[in-house]
């Protein structure tokens, strides 16, 4: 699956993989600007629950992630792309700077509140997700 403007791939294998990667340096890992441009929003729930289990899935092993850090809580102007992505849990009219929380930002709200993912979570926002998050 690719995101707005081809930005990228979404692959949340791939956010394990680095960290399995960079565990052998020793130092606390910290996870910054994790995001996907999706105007939408039809993308961003299924990303933030698949890339946040990968996290839980190394944190499991005991590796050392002490943070992570979702990119961006408000749509920003990215300076090669301008408004033409938007990344924000918040979007952001840039004329009049109104800010409504979007659909992945609530989800983001309810497992930072939790501290968890439910299958209930994966079921409200991204019921494609439910058998790969919680088979069986």
């Amino acid at each position: 699956m690719v995101s707005d403007g081809n930005y990228g791939e979404v692959y949340p294998d791939g956010l394990f993989r680095v960290i399995k990667h960079v565990r052998r340096y020793g130092r606390p890992i910290y996870i910054t600007e994790n995001g996907v441009p999706d105007a939408t929003d039809r993308l961003r729930p299924a990303f933030l629950l698949s890339h946040l289990r990968e996290v839980w899935r190394a944190v499991s092993f005991n590796w050392p992630i002490m943070g992570y850090y979702h990119w961006s809580l408000v749509d920003n102007f990215e300076w090669e792309r301008g408004w033409t992505q938007r990344f924000g849990l918040l979007s952001l009219d840039p004329e009049t700077q109104d800010r409504s929380l979007r659909q992945s930002g609530r989800l983001y709200g309810e497992i930072c509140h939790s501290d968890s993912i439910s299958s209930d979570m994966a079921e409200r926002y991204a019921p494609q997700l439910l058998d790969t998050l919680f088979p069986g």
